[in-house]
Parts: C-alpha cells; sequence; structure tokens
C-alpha cells in the first residue's frame, strides 16, 4: 500500500505548506506517529483543508449529553461504510475504535450496524444518519423527533446531520482522490501502542 500516490491532485510537501497547516500537521503527526494521508491530500489546496479541518473539529472533538466522541466516530464509520469509503471507515474505524475502547465494535459498524451491539439510542442514531448519507430526502421530522425521544438535545440532533454531511464531502472527497488509508490505522486500536 504505502507504494500507492496518496492522491491524484498535487501533494506539496511540508516546506511548502501555509504555516498555520504546518503547525497543525506537525502536531498531529507528533500525537499520532504518522499524518494521516487526506491531510497531505487536502493540503494543496490550504484555505478549504482548513475550512474543513475547522469544521471537522468542531463536530468531532466534543462530548455531549447525547454523543459521545465515540458515539461520533460510529456515525462517521457507519455513513462512510454506505457510502464505500475505504479511506474513511478504515481510519475513523481506528479512532472509534480508540475511543470506544472497543477493538471489535467499529468493524461490526462497518459491515453491519443493524447487528452490531450498540445500545438502542445509538440504533436509532445510526438508523437515521445512514439514511441522510444515502437517501436524504427519506428524513422526516419524525426521525428528528425519535432522536430527541432518546434523550439527544438540539444540539445532539444538530450534531448528527451536521457530521454526516462534512463526512458526505470527506467520503466524496477521497474517492475524487483516490486517497488510500494509511497502514498505521489497520493496527491502531487492535494491538498496543509502542
Amino acid at each position: 500500500m504505502s507504494d500507492r500516490p496518496i492522491s491524484r491532485f498535487p501533494v506539496p510537501s511540508p516546506e511548502e505548506l501555509a504555516p498555520e497547516l504546518r503547525e497543525r500537521y506537525a502536531e498531529v503527526q507528533e500525537r499520532s506517529g504518522f499524518l494521516p494521508n487526506v491531510f497531505g491530500a487536502l493540503a494543496w489546496r490550504p484555505a478549504e483543508a482548513a475550512a474543513f479541518f475547522a469544521l471537522h473539529d468542531a463536530l468531532m472533538d466534543k462530548e455531549t449529553p447525547g454523543l459521545s466522541k465515540a458515539d461520533r466516530e460510529l456515525v462517521v464509520v457507519a455513513t462512510s461504510a454506505a457510502n464505500d469509503c475505504l479511506y474513511c471507515v478504515v481510519a475513523h474505524g481506528a479512532i472509534a475504535r480508540i475511543r470506544a475502547r472497543d477493538p471489535y465494535l467499529a468493524d461490526q459498524v462497518a459491515v453491519d450496524w443493524r447487528k452490531a451491539p450498540l445500545s438502542a439510542r445509538m440504533h436509532a442514531v445510526l438508523e437515521v444518519a445512514v439514511r441522510l448519507a444515502v437517501d436524504p430526502a427519506t428524513v422526516t421530522t419524525a426521525d428528528l423527533d425519535r432522536l430527541r425521544g432518546h434523550g439527544l438535545t438540539e444540539d445532539d440532533v444538530w450534531d448528527v446531520g451536521a457530521i454526516v454531511s462534512l463526512f458526505a464531502l470527506s467520503n466524496r472527497l477521497a474517492h475524487w482522490a483516490a486517497i488510500p488509508p494509511n497502514e498505521e490505522f489497520f493496527l491502531m486500536g487492535r494491538v498496543p501502542r509502542q
């Protein structure tokens, strides 16, 4: 896998990055031990990369009463699987394994979230999220009310839709640029970090 290019589009070297991206990318690489390929693939359009990662952080790096960080990652895994996005399933599956502290759950959600050992709340969330990802016109007010009935706040309900929407963009860009998942993602959350 490592011989494949990480994008069909130009990939700037770290020295060519805008200062704010260079700093962010260095932090990510230091924290994880590698730079996820999506960072390199988006870097050639610095304003878009910065906007994408800002929205990502606003949606994914918080805990709320109805959606933990692990729940948010499972939304990404289920909807990315429905969109056949290998990069996002593998990358966010790794993050979900770590955040859920479960080496098996992300794979179960990616293959068939309906059979995954999830709470009734998360089954409801994923049912609506996957439908929004693949057949958005069928999502109704009753679906949002059902999420509220499972304890999601108004902000949580919005976040479900916003996460699905952001990753619909991400899934399509990953397909468009043919971004392969980093090899490091495959073992994350499965074996102890060295």
